[in-house]
């Protein structure tokens, strides 16, 4: 079995994977730190020096190829990955993976992502609270009917990490 974990950045996918890999035994694999040791450069160089096109292909070759060669892993994908290509076909079309989009309000993901956003270079620009809520809504109002075609939801809004983990470990 493979867990996809989806959602915006922010929302907990590597951080909530670990844990919920450790807890059921499993692998964990971050989808991005995967694209960055194959492609020998992090995620915003490879952005930077062969430009979006050429990272989405490689995004859903690297997502295919783990999808059907892995089994007891739990993936964690870009926030973006499900909106691309056909992603989120691969995920739901492979009988061995349960896709989990992990639900966050705006004002919450602005809250964490504002003081971490020097280290995500899609928000790094952006000076305000209310800037970055408003950059998430445009954002989440586009990314939404892909995230919202997982398998499950989980609500993770005024849940501790502790009580979102108690509801991952009860779904599988």
């Amino acid at each position: 079995m493979i867990i996809v974990l989806i959602g915006y950045m922010g929302s907990g996918k590597s951080t909530l994977g670990k844990e919920l890999a450790t807890a059921l035994k499993f692998s964990f694999l971050d989808l991005d730190d995967y694209i960055a040791k194959e492609e020998n450069a992090s995620v915003p160089e490879v952005f930077n020096n062969k430009g979006e096109i050429y990272f989405r292909k490689k995004e859903t070759e690297y997502l295919s190829k783990i999808i059907n060669s892995s089994d007891n892993l739990v993936l964690a994908l870009g926030g973006g990955t499900p909106c691309y290509g056909n992603n989120m076909a691969l995920i739901l079309e492979n009988e061995n993976v349960t896709s989990v989009y992990l639900k966050l309000s705006i004002p919450l993901l602005a809250q964490r992502l504002f003081l971490e956003r020097s280290t995500r270079p899609l928000i790094s620009h952006i000076n305000s609270e209310e800037d970055l809520q408003e950059f998430i809504g445009k954002h989440l109002f586009e990314r939404i009917p892909f995230y919202s075609q997982a398998a499950q939801t989980i609500n993770t809004d005024a849940k501790t990490q502790e009580e979102v983990l108690e509801d991952l470990i009860a779904l599988f």
